[in-house]
């Protein structure tokens, strides 16, 4: 395997499967552009103020939550966030969609943030219930460490956006984060063949590779107990 650039993706990827990861990788080992309803989701975090209108018409928008619990949600966040300033370094960021290069690893930062310096992840999914999922903790180490390498300066600190849940969560760049990382990394560059298959097949369901990788999923009559 190549000591090029792993591209965040990947690092997200093979934390969450490893073989999902090798399959992507022979289609496109590139930085892969989102589908649009996932770009229309990530805007949503650039309009918080807008959002929070009582005529922002949110009815109209790809958020996950009825319109209500969305503003109440959304007002919660800022009024926890505009207690140590973190609110408006979010809303107004010093850059947005940033390649950053790092010593391993790049990609897009959705968010820079400054004073400090730190990165924001915009995600289109769902957060759970405490803390942010393993694949987008090793995802906000790879894009602090990205931008770490190019300010030439330590960053302690990420962020998670859940904008369609008006949810945002502040990331500690732990060991044991950093250790996950260096464990993703280590998988995505020693992908020369398919990796063995993970034990939790639930993921499998939804999987783009599930026939070329030749796993069996849960067919109907398993899931009733009759096979």
């Amino acid at each position: 395997m190549s000591r090029a650039h792993v591209p965040f993706s990947d690092l997200r990827t093979a934390t969450y499967c490893p073989r999902k990861c090798y399959y992507q990788r022979r289609r496109d080992s590139d930085e892969r552009e989102p589908p649009p309803e996932v770009e229309s989701i990530r805007a949503l975090a650039t309009r918080y103020e807008a959002l929070l209108e009582p005529d922002a018409g949110l009815e109209a928008e790809p958020i996950a939550v009825p319109s209500a619990a969305y503003r109440d949600r959304l007002a919660n966040t800022r009024e926890r966030l505009a207690e140590d300033g973190h609110w408006d370094r979010l809303r107004d960021p010093a850059e947005l969609n940033v390649l950053a290069t790092g010593r391993h690893c790049r990609g897009i930062v959705h968010k820079v943030l400054a004073e400090p310096l730190e990165p924001a992840l915009v995600s289109a999914g769902k957060p759970p219930e405490n803390g942010v999922w393993e694949p987008q903790s090793v995802h906000a180490v790879a894009a602090a460490k990205a931008l770490a390498w190019e300010h030439e300066q330590s960053i302690e600190h990420a962020w998670l956006e859940y904008p369609a849940h008006g949810v945002i969560r502040r990331v500690r760049l732990t060991t044991r984060r950093k250790a996950r990382y260096r464990r993703a990394l280590r998988t995505v560059r020693e992908l020369d063949g398919p990796p063995a298959r993970i034990d939790d097949r639930s993921k499998c369901e939804a999987c783009e590779f599930a026939d070329e990788c030749g796993v069996r999923t849960r067919t109907l009559r398993s899931l009733l107990g009759l096979g």
